[in-house]
């Protein structure tokens, strides 16, 4: 079953757009859309669009499938010719022709005797979804080095309290350890003064003891 796309008025001579279509007759939709894309003439690029509408129509119209398809017929045909002029010396005028064109693919099946090996077809994304690809990549990295400058920023933020908080915590351990030094020497001061008045105590009576033992 024959499919079918066309474009009409395309701002390209017919005789370049022919140069491209000649090159895609009878060939594979696979082999087809490869030799397109690679090709650096202008209507390259209308004739690929062209062929990925063919096999669209192909798929969702008539439910066949792409890898079986091929280019039965292209051609060209002019289309109306728009008139300019331009001015020249002498008062003069000169006419300048703006050709169009209408060009029209129609892709068909493949008989089972003539198939041979045919290369696979491959549904390229557009160039809009290859930038749009790209500019999601781009700024998935950005985040990506946003979010890592943040983070050394709060790290950055972070060492200094917490080297302050150790030092605090060092500070308070130190006047700890000078509070407990200073209430043990104390606590020994005043037990030694105990044990010296008890010393005293202890030889004033015997002192005393001593004189009453001797006036007896």
């Amino acid at each position: 079953m024959e499919t079918k796309a066309s474009s009409k008025y395309i701002r390209i001579s017919a005789r370049k757009a022919r140069l491209v279509v000649d090159l895609i007759r009878g060939k594979d939709v696979a082999e087809a859309q490869q030799i397109l894309d690679y090709s650096d003439k202008a209507a390259a690029r209308v004739v690929s669009k062209i062929l990925n509408s063919a096999i669209a129509n192909a798929e969702h119209n008539n439910g066949l499938n792409a890898d079986e398809l091929y280019v039965s017929r292209a051609f060209v045909d002019e289309g109306p010719t728009l008139k300019r002029f331009r001015p020249r010396a002498m008062g003069r005028a000169t006419r300048i022709n703006k050709r169009t064109c209408h060009i029209t693919l129609v892709l068909d099946e493949r008989e089972p005797s003539k198939e041979g090996k045919r290369r696979r077809f491959i549904r390229r994304p557009s160039r809009r979804a290859k930038v749009a690809a790209e500019e999601a990549q781009v700024t998935e990295e950005l985040e990506e080095e946003e979010l890592e400058e943040l983070e050394g920023e709060e790290t950055a933020e972070a060492e200094p309290e917490a080297a302050e908080a150790e030092e605090e915590d060092t500070d308070e351990a130190a006047e700890a350890e000078e509070e407990e030094s200073g209430k043990a020497a104390e606590a020994e001061e005043e037990e030694s003064g105990k044990a010296a008045e008890a010393e005293e105590e202890e030889s004033g009576k015997a002192g005393e003891g001593k004189d009453a033992e001797s006036e007896d």
